[in-house]
């Protein structure tokens, strides 16, 4: 009997405690410096080498996710260049390959870097495309694609993320 009545109080507390109203909090967006902090990452999330050959004819595809929490009225804008600053063999733009657009055409770097631009500033994923020229030069070939990012009303930042393709 005596164990009846510990289970009946304690099943009463378990009620009371389980029946509360949920306190809902309203918590802050965060620290003022961080708003307008963004995440650029490759899908799936890290930074394996890709090794493609030179006579791919279809477009090497590096995925690119852009993490916001936000909807901002201004576009976020991020920098990505290919770089060959010490790589043995590097992969020569206009020779190895060309960056292009989904449909293929060439783009253009302005200064050295190309842009991604993300409306509003809201998570999406989009695409770094490169066309293989099939150059039969012999050998493996590197490049490195490095992000810079511009944060709203700040100077350029350097950014960490890099992708290395490889080819041969």
């Amino acid at each position: 009997m005596k164990h009846l009545t510990y289970f009946a109080f304690l099943l009463t507390g378990m009620i009371l405690f389980a029946s509360c109203e949920k306190d809902e909090h309203e918590y802050p967006d965060g620290l003022h410096e961080y708003d307008h902090h963004y995440y650029l990452a490759y899908l799936p999330n890290n930074n394996a080498n890709v090794v493609v050959q030179r006579t791919q004819t279809t477009l090497v595809k590096f995925p690119v996710q852009f993490y916001s929490a936000f909807t901002r009225p201004y576009d976020a804008t991020t920098y990505y260049a290919i770089v060959n600053d010490g790589i043995t063999t590097p992969a020569i733009l206009g020779v190895d390959y060309q960056v292009v657009n989904k449909d293929g055409v060439t783009i253009e770097p302005v200064n050295g870097k190309y842009s991604m631009t993300f409306p509003q500033a809201v998570r999406k994923t989009d695409t770094i495309y490169l066309k293989m020229l099939n150059n039969t030069t012999p050998g493996t070939r590197k490049l490195e694609v490095h992000y810079q990012h511009r944060r709203h009303g700040c100077t350029d930042r350097f950014g960490i993320i890099q992708r290395i393709a490889e080819y041969r």
